[in-house]
């Protein structure tokens, strides 16, 4: 078998492809063989406004073309190998998640209202530019901010104290202020183009589930907010493997009216939310300005914590009062 892999821009030689459904896929968002071939039937049918037929043929075409069907376990394990890691500016963050931020996954920091979520974002939007020997990718951040977090003067700061030029770190994050969940799926429909062109090595969604939390109230609602989630999370997965790029998403905290014992707190979003995530870190304040991170759920990173702080640098390491004399 081989994974050959056909350049962007060749739609149109694709069988069922003509000029017209070529330009109904390009104003929603393909432009290349691979972001055909990642993309579900229904997808397909409702933003490009296809025939069913015609989807089933395209998706087909697309994914012969690029051999996505099947695969010898000794090519997913070489895939595995072109996997990357991006430096989190905290050797104990950096050790937390096994080396470093993954690419060709998602990972989910949750958390309460300043536990640190959009500082980590931002750092890490500053280090995805850094050259690989520093811990970088030397790649762009796309940031989507749906709870307007972002400050572009404290990655100004933060560049500044790395002693890195400010104006060029900021030139490399590509933002986009998101202001409802119908706008949120959409920029993310349209993200597969800006990180081929761009080259993007770090996605951003600061936070995930703001905007759905939001707008689907009520137990009435629920299973179609779960529905129109799962869908967006899973274009987010698909972008990161497809393109080897690393995905974080933040998260909320709700009350967890089943603990009676332990934490009162659970992550918004529910099972759909658990079972998309790659790896899930949840962020809590302690005292002395000292954040604690940990491990929650992931396929291969055992349950572990660690500590952080909030510096002009963005996130640092730190060592509670309670081991500062062992």
């Amino acid at each position: 078998m081989t994974a050959e892999t056909v350049q962007p821009g060749e739609i149109r030689d694709l069988e069922g492809v003509g000029p017209v459904t070529a330009a109904k896929l390009h104003e929603a968002g393909y432009d290349s063989i691979e972001s055909l071939a990642i993309a579900p039937i229904k997808e397909l049918v409702e933003k490009a406004g296809l025939e069913t037929s015609t989807a089933h043929k395209i998706s087909r075409a697309a994914r012969q073309t690029i051999q996505t069907d099947y695969i010898t376990a000794k090519q997913l394990w070489e895939k595995r190998q072109t996997l990357q890691r991006l430096n989190f500016g905290s050797d104990n963050l950096t050790k937390l998640l096994g080396g470093g931020l993954e690419t060709q996954a998602i990972t989910e920091f949750v958390g309460e209202f300043g536990a640190g979520k959009s500082q980590i974002c931002m750092r890490l939007s500053v280090n995805v530019q850094l050259p690989y020997k520093d811990g970088g990718l030397e790649g762009k951040a796309l940031f989507l901010d749906t709870e307007g977090t972002f400050a572009a003067q404290r990655v100004y700061q933060m560049a500044k104290a790395l002693e890195l030029d400010p104006e060029k770190i900021l030139d490399g994050i590509i933002y986009s202020r998101v202001y409802n969940s119908d706008h949120q799926i959409l920029t993310v429909d349209h993200a597969f183009k800006i990180c081929q062109e761009e080259k993007v090595k770090l996605l951003i969604v600061d936070s995930i589930m703001s905007h759905f939390r939001g707008e689907y109230i009520g137990r009435e609602s629920l299973a179609e907010r779960q529905q129109r989630l799962n869908s967006h999370l899973h274009k987010l997965l698909r972008i990161a493997q497809a393109l080897n790029l690393a995905v974080v998403i933040t998260n909320q905290v709700q009350a967890n009216p089943q603990a009676f014992f332990g934490d009162p707190t659970r992550p918004a979003g529910g099972n759909i939310l658990a079972h998309a995530s790659t790896h899930r870190v949840m962020l809590k304040k302690a005292s002395g300005g000292i954040r604690v991170a940990k491990i929650i759920d992931s396929p291969y990173l055992p349950e572990s914590e660690t500590y952080f702080q909030i510096t002009e640098k963005g996130v640092e390491d730190a060592v509670p009062r309670s081991k500062r004399d062992d």
